[in-house]
């Protein structure tokens, strides 16, 4: 707020100077320049404050539109430098300077320059279209086809910054980011099932494991933080296996970092309740052969 009110005071100050430099006994053109400068004074102060917040501006412009929005530092870079380029116009048309010869310049340059950097401008715009397309958002936990998997930090002019469970950071180009195949586990939302596989003795009674086993689902979702609360957990056998009738138990995780602590929680709390109920879960055992030789 101080800030603000000091861009204010400069704005009148600078207002003030444009008043009294008509009253300056000084040559035509001295005057008319000194104007020219003030006037330009006034246009960058007035401006400043409002490029230094457009952030804040295009933040709540869109969150009337789409709710919770984090703008990407690529958006945020260009809001800046579109500002940037309206003010220096704007000046630019005050000391009466045409802009035809060096957007002439510019055209002729820029044909070099997008040559040069090719590879940059692929990126560039590979960046635009992953924000336009709002298939991959800033917090959005996805996963790579070549395994790198975390959570988006922000999607710059250059590339896709990606922040790993470990809180290292992975740089992925913009245009590798467009061609490769990515799971985006928060889309079309952020709930997802868990899915544990266990499996039982061949003479268990399967109707008191199912029962045992769904009692354990639905206290974890109701008491584990990340669990689906009154959501309905359920098992379904599937697998005669060597030594075990195998089945799949389904939850349902608020996340996809939150199934780390419900399967923790589940897993520690299922081999307990087995062991009050005398429900075994056997383990293969590996028979040795030696000979007499091997003495």
């Amino acid at each position: 707020m101080r800030i603000f009110w000091k861009y204010i005071l400069l704005c009148l100050i600078l207002g003030s100077g444009l008043f009294f430099i008509e009253f300056l006994k000084l040559p035509v053109h001295i005057i008319s320049l000194m104007n020219k400068v003030m006037r330009s004074l006034l246009v960058f102060s007035i401006a400043f404050p409002i490029i230094k917040s457009s952030n804040k501006y295009c933040k709540n412009i869109l969150k009337r539109i789409d709710g919770d929005v984090v703008i990407s530092s690529l958006i945020s870079n260009i809001i800046k430098i579109f500002l940037f380029i309206i003010v220096a116009l704007i000046i630019l048309n005050i000391f009466d300077i045409s802009i035809a010869p060096i957007l002439a310049t510019l055209g002729i340059g820029g044909l070099t320059i997008a040559l040069a950097l090719k590879d940059t401008l692929a990126d560039f715009f590979a960046g635009f279209y992953l924000i336009a397309l709002r298939q991959i958002k800033i917090g959005n936990y996805i996963e790579f086809d070549s395994g790198e998997r975390g959570y988006v930090a922000d999607i710059n002019w250059r590339n896709t910054q990606l922040r790993l469970l470990g809180n290292n950071l992975v740089l992925i180009p913009n245009s590798k980011v467009m061609s490769a195949r990515i799971t985006n586990y928060d889309l079309p939302g952020e709930e997802m099932s868990v899915l544990v596989q266990v499996g039982v003795h061949y003479k268990s009674d399967l109707e008191l494991v199912e029962r045992v086993t769904v009692e354990i689902a639905k206290e974890i979702m109701e008491t584990v933080e990340g669990g689906v609360r009154n959501s309905d957990p359920f098992i379904r056998f599937h697998t005669f296996n060597h030594y075990t009738i195998d089945f799949s138990v389904i939850l349902r995780a608020q996340n996809f970092v939150s199934q780390y602590l419900i399967k923790h929680e589940f897993i520690k709390r299922l081999q307990k309740r087995y062991i009050q109920e005398n429900i075994v879960m056997p383990f293969p055992i590996v028979a040795v052969n030696r000979s007499q030789e091997d003495f």
